[in-house]
């Protein structure tokens, strides 16, 4: 059956693995507007771009083994080899640390609203690092725990604040080394919805130690079923519309506007004397207003998220014990 946002976004190719345990495969499909149909009797001349496999079958397969996924489910469109996680939205930047003070530092919050009430300026403590407005920066995260759409998940046992964070994600199709913009951004071949969890009160005394996020951010991340193709997005990626709806209430409506770089600029800046591979997969990181930290609304056992990029993906999960 043919679900309402296919018919949206017929414009742009687009593809979805399926589990075939009957066969002991993974069946890809793509779809162009007509409808979804097998890797094979696809018209190539439209193409959606190959991405070469990082992992064996085999690897992939006992994946969603221990993932639980029936015969027949969509799993991951990219099985990605590496996860980078860039911040090139300022708005996120400043009002996250907003909401983090207000939640765990409720004195230090009182201080904040305070000053930017009487001065009209961002406080300066919430405002990205100096080297965020020289270069794009990211964290490397676990490639090995994302997980696709659909599949219900729980909060890690050691956080009390199990956050969402709605990001746009590319996965590259060619190697790169030493990239121009212009290489980097023909470089794309996938574009997804990235959900990267987050355990806010780890988070923060991990952000403190100098390190970076480590248990807050590398137990669970998820992927939309679909992947749109990169050539037929790259010239609009940057105006794209995105939804978060929570228990079928639509909490915001953001999208891909207003970043300080573009994800072409953050890839050829990762390409600078490091060896790049297809199938590596680096996100935009949370778009402005996509996260729970910054809407005031953490989510708790019951909840149904829905995450949405238009023209992208879909990224759905019930929140468990």
């Amino acid at each position: 059956m043919t679900h309402p946002h296919d018919r949206a976004t017929v414009a742009i190719p687009r593809m979805r693995r399926i589990l075939d345990r009957s066969t002991h495969r993974i069946d890809t499909q793509i779809e162009y507007g007509t409808g979804w149909r097998t890797e094979s009797e696809s018209d190539g001349s439209q193409g959606f771009p190959r991405i070469e496999p990082a992992f064996t079958l085999d690897f992939e397969l006992a994946r969603y083994d221990a993932l639980g996924l029936d015969d027949g489910a969509l799993v991951l469109p990219v099985c990605p080899a590496s996860f980078r996680d860039f911040m090139i939205f300022e708005r996120h930047a400043v009002d996250a640390a907003r909401g983090l003070a207000r939640r765990f530092l409720p004195a230090g919050s009182r201080v904040a609203t305070a000053y930017e009430t009487l001065t009209r300026r961002t406080f300066p403590p919430f405002r990205p690092h100096a080297l965020w407005y020289r270069q794009p920066i990211y964290y490397m995260s676990n490639a090995l725990t994302i997980v696709p759409s659909g599949l219900p998940v729980a909060a890690p046992n050691y956080t009390r604040a199990l956050d969402f964070e709605l990001e746009l994600g590319v996965v590259l199709g060619v190697p790169l080394r030493d990239a121009t913009v212009e290489q980097a951004a023909a470089a794309i071949a996938a574009v997804v919805v990235i959900n990267d969890f987050s355990a806010r009160d780890v988070q923060l005394a991990e952000m403190r130690s100098g390190f970076g996020p480590q248990r807050s951010k590398h137990f669970l991340t998820s992927m939309s079923a679909t992947a749109a193709a990169g050539p037929a997005l790259i010239d609009r990626l940057d105006r794209l519309t995105a939804t978060v709806t929570i228990n079928g209430e639509t909490v915001a409506r953001t999208g891909t506007h207003n970043a300080r770089y573009s994800m072409a600029q953050a890839i050829a800046h990762v390409s600078c004397s490091e060896q790049l591979y297809p199938g590596e997969l680096l996100s935009t990181g949370t778009l402005p207003g996509g996260s729970g930290m910054e809407l005031g609304r953490w989510l708790a056992p019951g909840d149904h998220l829905r995450l949405e990029i238009d023209g992208i993906g879909i990224i759905e999960h019930d929140i468990q014990k």
